[in-house]
Order: structure tokens, then sequence, then C-alpha cells
């Protein structure tokens, strides 16, 4: 049984948008409570470039992408019009290479480019175009809500680069975790869950990446129907609870208040919560990484999630509502 250590990579992401709610059209609905960390291996559209490398050959050092005008972040779309969705794609894709230059597709944050690259034959035989590359992210989450048909929601908030860009992620599967320590939050630095993830234990795969969250399907096998089920609700300001998991698998109910509301903000930042609960500040510090997902509840109802933390007060942050998060799962 293989197994994992795995940090989750949390961002904060700022996001100027036009105010849009679409309405509490799901009102009484019902969805089982989520509130356990599961971790995640999403895989990429494209070879994200994290660095670009000389290529030695029998008659010098050259650097065929950064010459091309290739740079760090940049991700390969295609080679030659093979569509690239792995690193070793790049390899295949000049297997029947003989001279000349390769077009190149690559997508620069929200802008499409294309290079002529000129691979050059390393020492061993083999042509390369001068790139280190990775075609996948890993993490730990939140599950937040389970619907009846077996799909669900997490984390509240997209799956971004090292620069705080959403992924363009073509699928992935999601595991059981369990948080074996919790690095405390303080002022000017996020706290951390630390989990075990257990690579053989599946619980289901991911479909989609959306501001709102990560939202996929569980497996026929899983039994989501013994968890808590709970109507869908709107938040107000006041007393609320959040239910998370920060020690083991099983999750907990902590007191916060909702401070703000904001249901007009279409995506992950409708309300600002305050930890109250003397229990998770001591044991957490507040809001940490690995904690985006976890559910608030209200009057017994899901109004929605946690989704990122103030770095200055770690027992403040940003809680997404349940309507916009199912709004986007059903776009």
């Amino acid at each position: 049984m293989r197994k994992k250590f795995l940090n989750l990579i949390f961002v904060l992401i700022v996001v100027i948008c036009t105010p849009v709610y679409m309405g509490a059209q799901n009102a009484n609905e019902c969805v089982y409570l989520g509130g356990f960390v599961m971790g995640f291996d999403v895989k990429l559209r494209g070879a994200n470039v994290l660095a670009l490398s000389d290529v030695v050959t029998d008659n010098g050092i050259y650097s065929p992408s950064r010459d091309a005008g290739i740079i760090c972040g940049d991700v390969i779309e295609s080679v030659n019009g093979v569509d690239i969705t792995c690193a070793f794609d790049i390899t295949k894709s000049l297997k029947d290479y003989k001279e000349g230059k390769v077009v190149v597709k690559i997508k620069r944050g929200e802008q499409q480019m294309i290079k002529e690259v000129e691979p050059k034959k390393d020492v061993s035989g083999r042509y390369k175009l001068g790139v280190f590359v990775k075609d996948g992210v890993e993490g730990i989450g939140t599950m937040t809500f389970i619907k009846n048909d077996g799909s669900f929601m997490a984390l509240g908030h997209p799956i971004c680069d090292e620069k705080g860009c959403s992924c363009n992620v073509s699928g992935g599967s999601v595991y059981a975790c369990s948080v074996y320590d919790v690095e405390k939050g303080r002022r000017g630095r996020a706290g951390e869950l630390k989990g075990l993830v257990v690579s053989s234990d599946l619980l289901g795969n991911v479909s989609g990446n959306l501001s709102q969250g990560i939202k996929g399907n569980l497996k026929k096998d899983y039994d989501y129907k013994k968890l808590k089920s709970v109507e869908l609700g709107e938040g107000a300001v006041g007393s609320a609870e959040l239910v998370a998991c920060v020690e083991g698998t099983e999750p907990k109910n902590y007191s916060i208040s909702i401070v703000k509301v904001d249901l007009n903000e279409k995506n992950n930042k409708n309300y600002v919560i305050k930890v109250e609960d003397q229990r998770l500040l001591e044991l957490t510090g507040g809001i940490v990484q690995g904690m985006s997902g976890s559910p608030i509840l209200q009057n017994g109802k899901l109004i929605g999630a946690v989704t990122h933390v103030f770095i200055n007060d770690s027992a403040r942050g940003f809680g997404i509502s349940v309507q916009n998060m199912m709004n986007a799962m059903n776009e």
C-alpha cells in the first residue's frame, strides 16, 4: 500500500468581477455533508514549463526553448500538431523528428502563442526541447457536499499554480486522507494541515476545476449515504458552525461568526467569517491550508464553505455560498 505525505498548495486569490447572484433556486434541496479531508491528484491540460534547460550535444551546448522565447510558466499545448497531455507526449512528438524547427503551441496566462523551436540531439542521441515540465498537481483539501447522485463539490476555490492562476485540469482522482499534524497559522503566514494520503483507497474522480471549487463523482461503491443529510440555506450575519477535520479522519463542529455577507459576489468570497471556538484556535490558530471546502452550517442548514484565510489574522477568512457552488456545479 503506497502512501504519500502531501501539503496543500494554498494560494490567496483576489478576483475582480461584476457582481451577479443567481438566487436561491435550490432552497430546501438536501445534500450529504462532507467535512472530511481528502487527497487529490489532478492531471493538467498541457505541460507546465517549470524550468528551461541546456541541451549538451556533440557540437556544443544549446538552449532551444529559451532561444525561441519560451519562458517558465508557459503551458505547452502541442508540438507539431501533437496534443500534449503529459510530459511523455513531448518525447513522443519528437520521435520521428529529422531536422528544422517544430511548431510549439503554448499558453501564457490567457494568451495563446506559437513558438518555433529547433530541437537539439543530446549526447544520448535523443532530441530535446530544453524544458523541464510538470503535468499534474497533488494536494489535500476538504469535501464540502455530495449530491444524491454521488457528484460532489470540494475546496470552494480552484486548484491553482504557483502564480495563483487556475489550472486547466483534464481529470484526476480523490483519495482517502488522514490528518496527522497541523502547522498553526500565525500573523503573516498561513498554517497548514499535513495529511497521509492512501493512494490505494480511491474515493472518486475529478471532472472539473472551477472558480467555485473542484467537482467530480464518487465511485459507485462508496457509501456516502451514511453521511448526514442537510438542507441548503442562505447565510446571514450571526453565529454559525464550521465543520472541519483537523485530526485523524473524523470532522467536528466548531463555533464561528459570520461578520459580513455579500451574496452578489459570484465566486468564492460571499462571507467573511471569524473562528470563535477556542478548541480550534488552540489546535490550528484558526483557518489553515487544507481546510478550504470545510462546510459552514447555520441554523442546521448548509450555507457555504470556507475558502481563504486572512494572512494577517488566521482567525478570519472568506467563505463561499453553497448556492454559488451549486450553480457552478450545474453549469
